[in-house]
């Protein structure tokens, strides 16, 4: 049997890496622009397409596991892209927590919203059988992913399209504060908001050695996976914005589960309970098989401690899942306090700005290496993908840039202490 996926299973794990738990809160953010929101997300898609041409173009070229820092060590060497591959993977046990915790918390009404004193238990549940599954290998992990992709696909457009026949545009409210902007500075916030969706485009990337013909295979995925993403993120949000009055849908905690009240009598609101379930949980399962892939490129690459390359029987990265899992079982211990959770609420917010600096990275390291190739048409590929990342970080408040900088800043200690001592030990 081979350990290998397919053109199928790297699309979903594109499509799973980017549409997660957001997609039934964001309704709520944008409700107070209005129609601008809709015009945010033509201008965030175009930007996260032009970042997936990047990583399609630069994995062509390097078809290796472990993704962003494989492109960065290419451009500018090992130091650099040791520091962009920890950040990624420690940004991605923040992002894998949260998405773990919302994953639970869409079951509450299950359980007649009674269960906070298993909430700890269920989400621990849910963590080892994401680790099992990933244990069995990047071929299971792939299938899994697949069957969990079609069947959230086929929610999102179901739901939407029953809103689309209430559909009424006099929903579109632009709010008091939202009106007082500029349309530049009033486009500038909603896409803000909508290009957090898109963080993950560049997940199939990671296991690349394990991908069926990877220099065409992954490269046609992203950039499929990250159109399919964007159109139906802008047909949700065009159709539960056009059900719900603004001001409502401003107010709401559960909008579509209220989208599903107004269309429909009875219980059938829980069924949006078991599909945003469905929907997070493809997204965790996403994050993990990434996860294990990027370790075991760092390991590989001797730019982290060999163990962490070591495999069982179904060839998967044993040591790196299981390092994984530890970190986020640590933070879902540490965030089943409340008041700690709130907190870090913010810390999953920075971890997003964290991804911006990888794709800034990456869009320069792509620049780097097709500058010498004469091709005008990669290179405003590679350009306008540096702006928009550029755009996008002088957009984010200062205080958040600085926060950020603390996921590569915690890697300084392995690279004093192990890398810079190994590295030197070779020469």
């Amino acid at each position: 049997m081979s350990n290998k996926i397919d053109f199928l299973a790297v699309l979903a794990l594109v499509i799973s890496s980017q549409i997660g738990s957001g997609i039934f809160m964001l309704p709520i953010s944008l409700a107070p622009y209005g129609a601008y929101s809709l015009i945010s997300w033509v201008i965030s898609g175009f930007g996260a397409i032009s970042l997936a041409l990047v990583f399609a173009l630069l994995c062509a070229k390097f078809p290796e596991t472990g993704g962003p820092h494989i492109y960065v060590k290419h451009a500018f060497g090992s130091t650099a892209a040791f520091f962009v591959g920890w950040t990624y993977w420690i940004s991605s046990w923040v992002s894998s927590t949260a998405v773990t915790v919302a994953s639970i918390g869409y079951l509450a009404p299950l359980f007649q919203n009674d269960m906070q004193n298993i909430r700890l238990l269920l989400e621990i549940t849910l963590i080892l059988a994401i680790m099992l599954i990933n244990l069995r290998g990047v071929t299971t992990a792939g299938h899994v992913e697949l069957l969990l992709t079609v069947v959230k696909i086929i929610a999102l457009l179901a739901i939407p399209t029953a809103a689309l026949f209430f559909f009424d545009r006099n929903n579109f409210i632009v709010s008091e504060e939202i009106s007082n902007l500029t349309t530049s500075q009033a486009l500038a916030r909603s896409t803000l908001l909508t290009l957090w969706c898109f963080i993950g485009l560049e997940s199939a990337t990671a296991p690349a050695g394990s991908v069926n013909n990877p220099a065409r295979t992954i490269p046609r995925a992203i950039v499929l996976g990250t159109i399919c993403v964007a159109v139906v993120y802008f047909i949700n949000s065009l159709a539960i914005m056009g059900l719900i009055n603004g001001n409502d849908l401003a107010n709401s905690r559960a909008p579509y589960v209220d989208a599903v009240k107004t269309m429909f009598s009875g219980n059938w609101h829980l069924i949006v309970s078991v599909v945003a379930f469905i929907v997070s949980v493809s997204n965790l399962n996403a994050w993990f098989l990434a996860d294990g892939q990027v370790t075991l490129g760092l390991a590989k690459d001797k730019l982290m401690p060999q163990f962490l390359a070591k495999r069982n029987k179904h060839d998967a990265p044993f040591c790196g899942i299981i390092l994984s899992t530890l970190g986020v079982l640590v933070l879902l211990v540490l965030t089943s306090n409340k008041n700690f959770a709130e907190q870090v609420t913010s810390i999953i917010d920075v971890s997003v700005v964290s991804f911006l600096f990888i794709y800034l990275a990456c869009s320069l390291a792509f620049l780097k290496v097709i500058i010498q190739e004469k091709n005008y048409c990669k290179f405003l590929i590679g350009s306008v993908a540096v702006l928009f990342c550029c755009w996008i970080i002088y957009e984010t408040p200062i205080s958040t840039l600085l926060m950020s900088s603390l996921f590569p800043l915690s890697g300084t200690l392995i690279y004093l202490l192990w890398y810079r001592k190994s590295t030197f030990l070779k020469v």
